[in-house]
C-alpha cells in the first residue's frame, strides 16, 4: 500500500463532475495514485450529499468507489472521537468540519501521507506537534 493519499471530499466531487473547473486537475491526481485513497465516513457522506447535484446515479457512484476498493474507509470515528472532538474545539474559530477534524487525525496516523484537497483551510490546520499538513492542492 502507498504511504497513504488522504482524499478529501472536494477532489471527490471534482473527479465525479467533468464541468467542475478542477476536473481535469482531479483527474490527474487520482491517475498519480495507486488505490486505495484513504478516506473517512464523513467525506463520503458529504460528497454523496453533493453529488445529488450532479446527476442521477452520481451518490450510488460515490458508495461504489467504496464498495471496489478505490476508498478505504477504515477510520472509526468511534476510536477518536476524543481526538477529532479536541481538535474540532481548537480550530473552532476556522470553523472545522468533521470531516476536515478526521482527515487531519489521519494525517497524523498515517506516517508520509499527504491530504489531497481544495481547502485552503488545510494550510492553517497542524497535526500533531504543531506541523504542517502535507497537502496537494491546484496551484501548489
Amino acid at each position: 500500500m502507498n504511504p497513504g493519499v488522504i482524499l478529501d471530499t472536494g477532489p471527490l466531487i471534482a473527479f465525479l463532475n467533468s464541468r467542475d473547473g478542477r476536473h481535469n486537475w482531479a483527474r490527474e491526481q487520482w491517475a498519480r495514485v495507486e488505490p486505495p485513497f484513504l478516506t473517512c465516513e464523513a467525506v463520503i457522506a458529504e460528497a454523496s450529499f453533493l453529488a445529488r447535484r450532479l446527476a442521477s446515479g452520481a451518490p450510488e457512484a460515490v458508495v461504489s468507489l467504496v464498495e471496489r476498493g478505490v476508498l478505504d474507509v477504515s477510520f472509526r470515528l468511534a476510536d477518536e472521537a476524543a481526538a477529532v472532538e479536541r481538535m474540532m474545539k481548537k480550530y473552532d474559530d476556522v470553523p472545522m468540519s468533521l470531516a476536515d477534524a478526521c482527515l487531519v487525525r489521519m494525517s497524523e496516523q498515517h506516517a508520509g501521507s499527504v491530504v489531497l484537497t481544495l481547502d485552503g483551510d488545510f494550510r492553517i490546520y497542524r497535526r500533531s506537534r504543531r506541523r504542517p499538513i502535507p497537502t496537494r492542492m491546484p496551484g501548489g
